[in-house]
């Protein structure tokens, strides 16, 4: 693995932790951070099959498990997920090229998994990188049918699709042929470069060399799904009609109340399984599953109680866990909701720069060591800029640390230090837009907003601490929380003018931050480059230094952020590569609609009597390999 990966892991060894006192806000979810839906079980709560309503599913031999992550998952396609909780289940129910796994050493890195080996790619004469893969001995669906090439051809194809409209398409850009799909007016014929040679053999050509491909293939946007399965659009919704290769099956799906997975005894690896029977609990009450954790009901919960953490860490030192974990917690401002007061004049690019400068200056009002230490409390740490803490640069070092071009790591001071000079700073900014009353020192016109969050103990207290900081100074904010799937569509769909957020890294590198921000990718919640974004003429950049043909003065944000992440995606110089970063990031900073609060560390409480778990830094945990008792 790349010096990355190795950084990644020390991160994570060195937070990974029990914890003895402290405060968290939620699991975090993949590209956003954890938890929704409506309620959890009871402990002992029995579980029904979906689709057989009222019937009790038969009773498993051997072990079993009961554990808490999230709530109702948005959806367990594994193209369409992308939330941290819904990629561990599809973790557990299929099998990709390539896995995340333990060596003898227990050291997490990256296997093959259906494939027999990762295999070196060949260079070809155009710069393209050939990988041939060839698939295991016996492979085969839950249904019996077997695995083959042309399942994993079909599924990439289908995921990287403008019909699909997956939200991580973009994570195929890599793959020759990737533009061509996407071009403005595509031949019929256009598709990626992808094809089963024969039932056992897949080729696939990447536009030029990726360092990070092998993890690629663990990414579940990258997994296996059969054609004659996901013709049915409800398919990933019931496990009648749920088919997986993985270590699991899912027997069982109550909605908002339970999953249930069942060893697969036909899974290439089954003798490795040790763990018979999952059953995920589905909840978004952080009361709920601290109870059900006392009770033994539930031997892993990954959210606690706000107002509980001191007395958790307590009483819990060994169960409490603080570990690793790279992503950034922030809000997400949606570019297209004007902020400006009534009285203002700007339009256009004009209106755009000054609500940018907005943005940045309301961003500097919050005190994000307050937010750390009093509210999540959970050894995170306060964040000056989005690419995440524990990601490398080119030469070694932290990338964020080198961000911002400033005498401080970042995009603005976050020390203690500098909080009031800050504050007065944004102070002094609010002030050329907006009408300010000195005698009792608050704004008067700031339009009202309203700031959104998922259900959680976690995000309220985070919300309620933002909104009384805007209160001080005369900006009133709304508070608004909505279940996890409704909350990530409404997100998604621009339907916000301010809301909570997260990422963690979906691959060791500082491009799974910054390629989620172009126009077209359906992570971007900001709304980049759409709607009224479009034709904003704003941005500049200049990468002709790193040998790119690229130098716009005043363009669109599909002119420049776009091509900037075009650029370093096909850039095999590592130097301009991470120079490139350093430049999407700085655009994507100029506009005010990131505000980080702070670097993730994961929380959750796990019981002593498992044995075997594991999780990375990605956020997935892993159960297949477990024991209890």
């Amino acid at each position: 693995m790349k010096k990355i990966f190795a950084m990644l892991l020390t991160a994570s060894m060195l937070f990974s932790v029990a914890a003895c006192g402290g405060s968290t806000t939620t699991t975090t979810t993949a590209g956003t951070t954890a938890a929704g839906t409506t309620a959890g079980t009871t402990a002992g709560g029995t579980t029904t099959a979906a689709g057989t309503e009222g019937t009790t599913a038969a009773p498993v031999a051997g072990s079993s498990i009961a554990v808490s992550l999230a709530s109702e998952p948005d959806t367990l396609d594994p193209a369409l997920n992308s939330a941290v909780d819904g990629a561990t289940l599809v973790a557990h129910l299929f099998s990709g090229l390539a896995k995340w796994g333990q060596d003898a050493n227990g050291n997490l890195t990256i296997l093959p998994d259906a494939a027999q080996e990762l295999v070196e790619g060949v260079v070809n004469d155009d710069g393209t990188v050939t990988y041939t893969y060839t698939l295991r001995d016996g492979l085969t669906w839950s249904d019996g049918k077997p695995v083959t090439a042309a399942d994993f051809e079909f599924a990439w194809q289908r995921a990287a699709s403008v019909e699909l409209g997956a939200d991580y398409g973009y994570m195929f850009e890599i793959v020759d042929g990737f533009a061509d799909v996407w071009a403005e007016t595509p031949a019929a014929d256009a598709k990626l470069n992808v094809k089963a040679i024969d039932e056992k053999t897949l080729e696939v050509t990447l536009a030029n060399a990726v360092a990070y491909w092998n993890e690629l293939l663990a990414f579940p946007t990258y997994y296996p799904v059969r054609e004659d399965v996901v013709s049915d659009e409800a398919w990933a919704t019931d496990p009648s009609t749920y088919v997986s290769n993985g270590p699991y099956t899912m027997t069982g799906w109550e909605h908002n109340s339970v999953i249930t997975l069942e060893k697969n005894a036909n899974w290439y690896d089954a003798s490795t399984v040790t763990m018979d029977k999952i059953e995920f609990y589905l909840s978004d009450d952080a009361n709920n599953m601290l109870a059900n954790f006392k009770s033994g009901a539930w031997l892993l919960i990954d959210d606690v109680p706000t107002n509980e953490i001191a007395s958790i860490k307590a009483e819990y030192p060994d169960e409490f866990v603080i570990a690793g974990q790279i992503g950034t917690y922030y809000i997400s401002w949606n570019i297209n909701n004007g902020i400006l007061p009534e009285s203002s004049t700007l339009t256009g690019a004009e209106a755009e720069a000054a609500e940018s400068e907005i943005r940045s200056a309301v961003g500097l009002l919050f005190d994000r060591n307050y937010i750390v230490t009093d509210i999540a409390q959970g050894g995170q740490v306060p964040a000056s800029s989005f690419v995440a803490m524990g990601m490398t640069d080119a030469d070694g070092s932290e990338f964020y640390m080198n961000a911002g071009n400033n005498d401080y790591p970042g995009y603005y001071e976050v020390s203690e230090d500098a909080i009031e000079t800050a504050y007065a700073g944004a102070i002094e900014t609010l002030k050329k837009y907006y009408t300010y009353d000195e005698a009792g020192q608050k704004f008067t016109d700031f339009p009202t907003m309203t700031y959104l969050y998922n259900t959680s103990e976690g995000h309220k207290a985070i919300g309620e601490y933002l909104q009384s900081a805007l209160a001080a100074v005369g900006i009133t904010m709304n508070l608004e929380n909505q279940e996890w799937a409704t909350f990530l569509n409404t997100r998604k769909a621009g339907d916000y003018a301010i809301a909570r957020n997260g990422w963690l890294a979906d691959y060791n590198d500082p491009i799974s931050f910054l390629d989620m921000w172009t126009s077209g990718s359906g992570n971007n919640d900001v709304q980049f480059g759409k709607g009224e974004h479009t034709d904003t003429k704003l941005y500049s950049v200049d990468l002709t230094p790193y040998g790119v043909d690229l130098k716009v003065e005043n363009g669109t944000w599909a002119e420049t952020y776009d091509k900037v992440i075009s650029a370093v995606k096909a850039s095999t110089d590592t130097e301009a590569r991470y120079a490139m970063m350093h430049i999407a990031e700085d655009l994507l900073m100029s506009t005010g609609a990131i505000t980080p609060l702070y670097f993730y560390t994961d929380l959750y409480m796990l019981d002593s009597s498992v044995k075997g778990f594991f999780s990375n830094p990605l956020g997935y945990k892993y159960l297949m390999y477990t024991t209890v008792g």
